[in-house]
């Protein structure tokens, strides 16, 4: 973590507050965090307004007395001695959740341009707009309604007008052939998830040389094997279940993918943790499910979808998150048949799953329906080579095309 963002304050100034109490929610890469405060006293300034980013240690706020004077504290002068001086401003060691800003000067990004929205009106055709861009609306000849609004549930202000461009169709051009509209864009802040997600991965994409595997599989069996399994009271086990325990078995018999590259030593992890990409809102987390080859299927279900439902609740704790030594990104049930993925530091390989497709296949010596998942294997090359990866892959295609096997 180099930096967070205050999600939400729960304190405003000249509010008493406790120690142990929660001050504010800190966004950091991958959840928002309650922050408590050290401190008891009065709530003497806040560092930075609520959606602003800040590095971690900087001044998230001044706790001390009420009426105590704060003002060298906000010049960056040392505070006064009597009476006894304020409370240290609530710091966060670099092991804890990002804080926001201190008082001093910080360059931070610009804020996020709302993206234009419809006039807003009221129930008696009232249009919603500050005086100034009514004012300059009139002196324009710009009819107000016309105007799309940018500024808090719609409202037109000043921005809106300036920008604002008429539709106007060429002479002896049909209206029908015209295009109807204004230009718009919507600038938005990075978040803290999608500054990480672009880091790791690029250092990931640009440090390790990547090479790629693809194998399909006939998933006939595992269909079957799946509807027995589901028709049991109380069991619910989904293709992804499959995937996680088959990977699982195919590591412990393939430590050479189940290993990391360290620089100077590769380290073969002995343990299995899959690693498994959920996608949320503002990008992706990958929770891990830990010692997935000595658990079973349905265990292995219910802690991913546990694990997915907190991702997306933003309640995923780093415990969570740490560990993995295989990652599985699975875009089949989006409707995807193939893709490539990126490796996933430490990891040194990770497999993207695409969908189950019908389609004709040859058994028998006859064209008969049959059902086929693709997989493909991104392999960093520093660690695994080619014989190895197609190995691996190997195995992987027999649990799953022989399911029973999974459960000996």
């Amino acid at each position: 973590m180099t930096e967070g963002v205050v999600a939400e304050w729960t304190k405003k100034v000249g509010d008493k507050v406790a120690s142990g109490e929660v001050l504010a929610e800190i966004e950091t890469d991958k959840a928002t965090m309650e922050f408590e405060s050290f401190y008891d006293g009065v709530l003497l300034h806040i560092g930075v307004e609520k959606g602003k980013a800040a590095p971690v240690n900087s001044v998230l706020a001044i706790i001390g007395k009420e009426g105590e004077d704060i003002s060298g504290l906000l010049s960056g002068a040392p505070a006064p001695e009597a009476p006894k001086a304020a409370e240290p401003a609530a710091e966060v060691p670099a092991a804890s959740a990002p804080v926001t800003p201190s008082p001093a000067p910080v360059t931070e990004p610009p804020a996020a341009k709302p993206a234009p929205v419809p006039v807003v009106s009221n129930a008696n055709g009232r249009v919603f707009a500050s005086p100034l861009a009514k004012k300059i609306a009139e002196e324009k000849g710009i009819d107000i309604a016309a105007v799309a609004g940018t500024g808090e549930a719609g409202r037109i202000v000043k921005r809106d007008v300036d920008h604002y461009v008429p539709y106007t169709p060429a002479a002896g051009v049909a209206a029908v052939s015209a295009p109807v509209g204004v230009e718009s864009y919507t600038d938005e802040n990075v978040s803290q998830m999608r500054k990480t997600i672009a880091r790791r991965l690029a250092e990931s994409k640009f440090t390790a040389p990547h090479f790629y595997l693809t194998l399909d599989i006939d998933m006939d069996n595992a269909i079957k094997a799946r509807k027995s399994m589901n028709a049991i009271d109380g069991v619910k086990i989904s293709f992804n279940d499959m995937v996680v325990k088959a990977v699982a078995m195919s590591l412990r018999q393939h430590p050479t993918i189940n290993s990391s590259w360290l620089g100077d030593v590769i380290r073969r992890n002995h343990h299995v943790h899959i690693g498994v990409a959920v996608a949320v809102d503002e990008g992706l987390l990958v929770p891990v499910v830990r010692f997935a080859d000595s658990k079973g299927l349905q265990q292995i279900g219910n802690e991913v979808r546990d694990y997915a439902q907190k991702a997306k609740d933003k309640k995923l704790q780093p415990s969570d998150w740490e560990g993995n030594t295989f990652t599985i990104s699975n875009l089949g049930m989006f409707g995807i048949e193939a893709f490539t993925a990126i490796v996933n530091p430490p990891d040194s390989c990770i497999l993207a799953v695409g969908g189950i497709k019908e389609v004709p296949v040859v058994k028998n010596g006859q064209v008969v329906p049959g059902n086929v998942m693709k997989v493909t294997l991104s392999c960093d090359h520093r660690v695994v080579d080619g014989a190895s990866g197609a190995a691996f892959l190997q195995t992987f295609k027999n649990y799953l095309e022989n399911p029973v096997n999974m459960l000996v």
